[in-house]
């Protein structure tokens, strides 16, 4: 993928830094906002953030995403920075949600299944620190309820012989936007339809704390048995109501 990106982009500093707004591809919401009151945030690390993205933008209830760099020790790093290695942090897609119409078990749900928790430092032919397993929140409340999440999955996993989760849980402060060009890739005009993900095919399964608020014919969309099942599907957000 980095040598893809070499021909498409310049090397910026401080990305989106001098961005006031900027509306997002699909949503048409600001991708820099802060949550209300009625709204909540997360950060997640599923390898590379373009198909991430795209998977949580889709759910009904997510008011905005965008994709970006956390879990390191630099500030404002770019992309070459980041897969370099030397900065620490993580590919992630950012995620505020309408707390009415979505539960944070829902976001978990699409997190897990999504990708392979249990590798490490890699997710399928992408290989480095950056694309590790990360759930990275702002809000002490939300902790219980992903270790909850956490510990179910890994007895789904276990059932399947799969290994133990690599997913570094941890609270952080900051995040920082990727460049413009990686904000909903895969929904920009010539973008290259890439997914490095690679689902265990195991769902997870009600857990203490979950409120599943998404009906099963939202999750009818992502059929992870299908190989890269979200680059198949269009980019419109998926209806609540059938």
């Amino acid at each position: 993928m980095l040598e893809f990106l070499k021909n498409i982009m310049n090397k910026e500093k401080n990305p989106l830094t001098n961005e006031a707004n900027l509306l997002h591809r699909i949503l048409n919401t600001d991708i820099k906002s802060e949550p209300n009151s009625k709204q909540d945030e997360i950060i997640f690390g599923c390898g590379c953030f373009w198909g991430a993205e795209k998977c949580f933008w889709k759910l009904p209830g997510v008011v905005t995403t965008s994709v970006g760099y956390a879990g390191g020790n630099k500030n404002n790093p770019t992309y070459y920075e980041v897969c370099s290695g030397l900065t620490g942090h993580s590919e992630v897609v950012r995620i505020i949600w309408n707390k009415n119409e979505i539960d944070i078990s829902d976001l978990l749900k699409m997190f897990w299944e999504c990708h392979d928790p249990t590798q490490k430092n890699r997710q399928g032919n992408d290989v480095g620190t950056q694309y590790r397993s990360a759930i990275y929140y702002k809000n002490e409340n939300n902790k219980k309820i992903i270790l909850a999440s956490k510990e179910q999955y890994q007895k789904e996993l276990n059932k399947k012989n799969l290994g133990l989760i690599e997913t570094e849980i941890k609270l952080i402060n900051t995040y920082f936007y990727a460049e413009k060009y990686h904000q909903q890739y895969l929904a920009s005009a010539g973008s290259r339809q890439y997914c490095s993900a690679s689902p265990t095919k195991v769902k997870l399964r009600d857990f203490p704390g979950s409120k599943y608020k998404l009906n099963d014919h939202i999750w009818d969309n992502f059929d992870w048995q299908v190989d890269k099942c979200v680059l198949r599907s269009d980019n419109n957000p998926i209806k609540n109501n059938l």
